[in-house]
């Protein structure tokens, strides 16, 4: 997720421990966004495996869930933005360069090599036990999705390149691509921070100009998820959410934002779009309102927003959008060696059955490899890669209060 965004508690400093008072303001709200996306893209993918539930028949929202992959690429630019600005606004040299891309390693890489050898184990166990029972097994291709040639793309992080040919977990292109984002982000962002506002707007005009070719070259579907379209999708957004905290940061606009009506206006907005199934163009460039407004939240709405519960899905939301394919796909591969057992047959209370045990499980395991996994890893590699601290820090509520204050789908266009 975007991947994606990296965890604000992570932009705090991985550890938790305390900043000085005179650290930069940290950013409430972005974590519990990200936990939202990524729990919609988990219920969208798990309604599409189970037809019955027939989601489409009362919203259009759930089946626009890949939209959520969109406010991720949004959000990541802005949060790299406010996190690296200071060492980034005047001049990029090679060690801030080089220390700016181990720490992205840092952050990603734990987990989406551990969720890699998950799938590799499962399919060399699969392997191992068709060769017990049946004397015999296909060897795991050499090219193509789930091959060896996939297995080292997705260790170098190009996967999202082309990911029909590449994945071996799905979701992982987002990540892949955000990657790139990274890469090029200390090239970028000296020139777009010393831009006029002239300047900025035009950028931001091309930008909607290259998503709206994109809708144009996609009939207006931006499920893009491989290849040059899904380079296009990603990118722009990602420019977009640099060029978002510029504005943030010149206050345009901050007092309306601020107001509980402005927060409640884009929501209502939001929620009337996706439920009438709106183009996709029309929705996103609501994002980086909704972002704006989340942040600069002085109301009601944000005490709401920053509550634990949704803290806590923000936090494990990058364990959930990578853990929760191997779940969907590990259920699936049971089920198509028990007979008689077919998804797309199921009645409709059965399969939202399995979708709550899905989603439960989905959790569970998130809950796990956050804690086990992406803080415990992230802090171990960065201690190996000598990653110093970033000069800025975002952190969600809970921080702020610690301081200072698959194969065989009905289609494979579902992937978000």
């Amino acid at each position: 997720m975007g991947g994606r965004v990296a965890s604000e508690r992570e932009r705090a400093g991985d550890d938790g421990r305390q900043r000085p008072s005179g650290s930069p303001e940290l950013l409430a709200s972005l974590t519990p966004l990200r936990g939202i996306a990524a729990l919609w893209v988990v219920i969208f993918h798990f309604c599409w495996y189970f037809p019955a539930v027939h989601p489409e028949r009362y919203t259009g929202a759930v089946y626009k869930g890949y939209l959520a992959v969109d406010l991720f690429f949004v959000l990541s630019g802005f949060v790299i933005t406010h996190v690296y600005k200071e060492g980034f606004a005047r001049r990029v040299t090679g060690r801030r360069y080089r220390d700016f891309l181990k720490a992205r390693v840092a952050r990603i890489y734990p987990l989406h090599i551990t969720v890699l050898l998950l799938f590799v184990a499962t399919a060399t166990v699969e392997r191992a036990a068709s060769y017990a029972l049946r004397g015999s097994f296909e060897p795991i291709p050499l090219l193509g999705e789930r091959s060896i040639g996939g297995f080292f793309a997705n260790v170098v992080m190009l996967q999202g390149l082309w990911a029909r040919e590449l994945s071996w977990n799905d979701p992982s292109w987002s990540i892949s691509l955000e990657f790139l984002a990274y890469l090029l982000f200390p090239l970028s962002f000296p020139v777009l921070w010393r831009a006029g506002p002239a300047a900025k707007a035009g950028l931001g005009g091309l930008l909607l100009a290259a998503l709206g070719w994109l809708a144009c070259r996609t009939g207006g579907y931006f499920n893009q998820w491989n290849g040059a379209y899904a380079i296009l999708r990603c990118l722009p957004e990602f420019l977009a959410g640099m060029l978002l905290y510029s504005g943030y940061q010149s206050g345009i606009f901050a007092s309306v934002l601020a107001t509980d009506g402005a927060l409640a206006a884009v929501l209502l907005l939001l929620a009337v779009l996706l439920h009438l199934g709106a183009p996709d163009l029309a929705i996103i460039p609501l994002f980086p309102l909704l972002i704006l407004a989340a942040v600069r939240n002085t109301g009601r709405f944000s005490p709401l927003l920053n509550s634990p519960p949704l803290v806590w899905l923000g936090d494990i939301s990058y364990s959930l959008y990578l853990l929760h394919w191997f779940v969907l796909f590990v259920t699936t591969e049971i089920a198509r060696r028990l007979p008689g057992l077919d998804f797309a047959n199921l009645t409709l209370a059965p399969s939202l059955a399995l979708i709550a045990v899905l989603i439960a499980v989905s959790l569970a395991l998130a809950t796990l490899s956050f804690r086990f996994v992406e803080v415990t890893g992230r802090r171990w590699l960065r201690q190996r890669l000598d990653v110093g601290r970033p000069a800025a820090v975002v952190g969600s509520e809970r921080e702020r209060s610690n301081l200072w204050r698959p194969r065989g789908s009905p289609s494979r266009a579902h992937r978000a």
